[in-house]
């Protein structure tokens, strides 16, 4: 960014061309010098843009947010600017998955029909602009963020029928249908309060470079490599042990790896490749590096195509479930920064229930070629396995060939995996259209719910065993998976107020799923965050992320 401002201001000079040859030949020798100090050599190396100062805590990482704008960021990297700079009816509680409330003052009050939520509000909070925050203004927000058309509108607009003010106060929101985790909804990060002054209501109407919230932060700038947000002087709560946060945005893990390596950042979250993590680990003593890590909420799954043939057949699916193992894929992939998932309920959820564990185990071979024998494959004539995934994914890549040799050495020639590498914009536009037999991919979950992890996956508006899924969400993630039961519990738990009752029916969706195997969970990757030593109160939320606006920084 400084070299390109700085041709820019200096286009007109005489001298320029005169010293081009030399300043470009220091770059070149400064970018190759720095490059050499990581396992991970490929690709174009990046610096940081801002110099790391003692009052502000600079954080580095790869994925740049497309748009600030909270009704219409749907991407991880917008999640971690915006819960830094909005706040929302409810958060959660430290490190866990428990509710707590934020702009609220306490839990909804719910009718008994759990169709209408009464939600008293915090008074005493402004926003960035001067705008005092009260039920019409958080009343404005909800129903901004449901009618703007944003990509995760949805998320309100199928649920909500209505939102108003019934105080000064108190906002009152009537659902379409009763939905028992709508608390733990009201928590996404894009559901947080914005000023009425700053925006507008209407299909489209989005301002993805500014931020105008309630939260601890408030934002200074948006540019492509970087976002700097300083702490508000005039937040309602804890204000931050630092004076604001440089969000950097490097070109590659590599740059990533160097700039903390020489101190240029203070914190490293995500994006780290799996020998970069490893370095950084056995460094960590000797440098003075904290090492923070927690399971994430994340799973990795291996999406299988019910309505197309072979995968039709339940006993094909089976031996997929079967002929995975877990503990290789993270021992040669992960390298161990990974732990097995045997539902697609994360195991941090007390809902979990390890359903894959105990019927297919992790590389069961024999049973594989039982049910691949009994489906009628042979030798001579193979199941031939087709599995789609990222192309801009390395881990995916690996992944997917190791399954490959590990099916060639291991299951005697009844299943040839193919892999099949695809541009993930072409992937996740075509996964709608349940053209592929069998897809890779990784979910992050909206918010801390199992129904999160169920609903999107499983429900199907339209459809029979016979046709599979038509309509509905199990046809746009690809499963075509039809199944009354599933539709019939998936029903039973959004309606369910009792935390015991929902359990024993997630329970029982957890059954069926292994039973029918529509998917395989694979792992639950651990969110690892790496800080110089002078940082303290780092702390990672299993759905947020690092709470940055705990950071203290020691002089």
């Amino acid at each position: 960014m400084y070299i390109m401002n700085w041709f820019r201001s200096s286009r007109k000079k005489l001298q320029f061309f005169q010293f081009l040859g030399l300043f470009l030949c220091c770059c070149f020798l400064i970018i190759s010098c720095r490059g050499s100090q990581t396992p991970t050599q490929t690709g174009n190396s990046s610096s940081p843009t801002t110099s790391n100062s003692s009052d502000r805590i600079s954080v580095g990482s790869i994925q740049k947010p497309r748009t600030l704008d909270p009704a219409d960021g749907y991407e991880a990297a917008i999640s971690d600017i915006i819960t830094s700079l909005g706040d929302r009816l409810y958060t959660y509680d430290g490190d866990t998955d428990k509710l707590k409330p934020q702009l609220a003052t306490e839990l909804p009050k719910v009718s008994p029909d759990g169709l209408t939520y009464t939600i008293p509000l915090r008074q005493g909070v402004t926003f960035h602009d001067g705008e005092p925050f009260n039920a019409k203004a958080m009343a404005f927000s909800l129903e901004r963020f449901s009618k703007n058309g944003g990509k995760p509108s949805s998320l309100l607009s199928n649920l909500m029928e209505s939102v108003t003010a019934t105080g000064d106060y108190e906002i009152t929101i009537k659902l379409k249908n009763a939905f028992a985790p709508f608390p733990s909804l009201l928590a996404f990060p894009g559901l947080c309060a914005v000023s009425s002054k700053a925006y507008e209501i209407g299909q489209g109407k989005f301002k993805p470079n500014e931020f105008v919230g309630t939260g601890p932060y408030k934002l200074v700038s948006f540019e492509p490599g970087l976002i700097k947000v300083d702490s508000f002087d005039n937040y309602w709560g804890e204000k931050p042990p630092n004076k604001g946060i440089d969000f950097q945005f490097l070109g590659n893990a590599a740059s990533l790896y160097n700039s903390f390596k020489t101190g240029a950042l203070d914190i490293a979250y995500r994006d780290l490749d799996a020998d970069q993590v490893l370095s950084l680990q056995k460094e960590a003593q000797a440098k003075g590096y904290q090492v923070i890590e927690k399971a994430s909420s994340r799973i990795d799954y291996l999406v299988l195509n019910v309505n197309q043939q072979p995968l039709d057949q339940v006993e094909i699916r089976q031996a997929i479930a079967s002929m995975i193992d877990r503990p290789l894929i993270i021992e040669r992939v992960y390298r161990g920064q990974a732990e097995p998932a045997y539902s697609i309920i994360p195991n941090s959820f007390e809902t979990n229930k390890p359903v894959f564990k105990e019927p297919y185990g992790d590389g069961n071979v024999e049973k594989a070629k039982q049910l691949l024998t009994k489906a009628g494959f042979t030798k001579e004539k193979p199941f031939e396995f087709e599995i789609w995934y990222s192309s801009d994914s390395p881990q995916r890549q690996e992944i997917v060939t190791l399954l490959k040799e590990y099916a060639t050495q291991k299951l005697d020639g009844l299943m040839q995996i193919k892999p099949q590498p695809v541009e993930s914009t072409t992937l996740f536009a075509n996964i709608p259209k349940s053209i592929y037999p069998s897809y890779l991919v990784a979910w992050f979950p909206d918010f801390g719910d199992a129904d999160n992890y169920i609903s999107p996956f499983f429900t199907c508006d339209k459809g029979s065993v016979e046709t599979g899924c038509q309509e509905g969400a199990s046809k746009s993630q690809g499963l075509s998976y039809y199944s009354e039961k599933m539709n019939q519990l998936i029903e039973a738990q959004r309606k369910e107020q009792d935390p015991k009752v929902r359990k024993e029916i997630f329970g029982q969706i957890q059954d069926l799923m292994a039973q029918d195997v529509p998917l395989v969970p694979l792992l639950q990757k651990k969110d690892v965050a790496f800080t110089q030593k002078h940082l303290k109160n780092i702390e990672i939320n299993p759905v947020l992320g690092l709470s940055f606006w705990q950071v203290d920084k020691e002089g």
